[in-house]
């Protein structure tokens, strides 16, 4: 029974860490985007994100993070024998990557709170999709195990990398032909 607990937290747990993820390299993307603001606007959305920042890392993320952890510890707890299956060293490599993205997010975090960062909005947006590609990864590995079809998977990984990025492109094309939109506007 301590197995289905065990399972049923890590979950809510990834559920929660993921969600703090995608919404926190978002709001660095807006963080990022509020210097090109004149004043006062650029202060007021710079402090707003901030503590926005702050409060979805540490309330939010860290947490849910701790809990897929401390969840994941359990379930192996109870099966201790899945230590040897080739699938979950891989999975556990994932997981590690993640666990560094999770970290480095808080570290670009202090950066954006001291005003010492120097990524870009279209950079954060790219950013934002690691959590994406690792949580995929990571899903199959889990769901297929040692049934995983590797050609198979390395083409649709490769292929939603593409999507991302092809996406991220056409998105940043819309926003400046938008823009240039409006400073016609403004012109006439």
């Amino acid at each position: 029974m301590a197995y289905y607990w065990f399972k049923a937290f890590h979950l809510i747990g990834i559920v929660v860490w993921f969600a703090g993820l995608f919404y926190l390299v978002r709001l660095f993307v807006y963080h990022a985007e509020a210097s090109q603001q004149t004043e006062p606007a650029q202060t007021i959305l710079t402090t707003q994100y901030k503590i926005m920042e702050k409060r979805l890392y540490n309330i939010i993320t860290t947490p849910g993070m701790a809990v897929t952890v401390a969840m994941a510890i359990g379930l192996i707890s109870t099966e201790p024998e899945i230590l040897k299956s080739g699938w979950l060293h891989i999975k556990l490599a994932f997981v590690a990557l993640l666990l560094a993205y999770h970290f480095f997010c808080g570290r670009i975090m202090k950066q954006l709170e001291k005003g010492e960062c120097q990524w870009t909005g279209q950079q954060f947006r790219a950013l934002n999709e690691a959590p994406t590609v690792l949580l995929v990864v990571i899903v199959l590995l889990a769901v297929f195990k040692g049934n995983l079809p590797l050609d198979l998977t390395t083409w649709l990984i490769f292929a939603l990398v593409i999507a991302m990025a092809a996406s991220i492109q056409l998105y940043a094309k819309k926003r400046r032909l938008d823009q240039e939109k409006l400073q016609e506007a403004i012109q006439e």
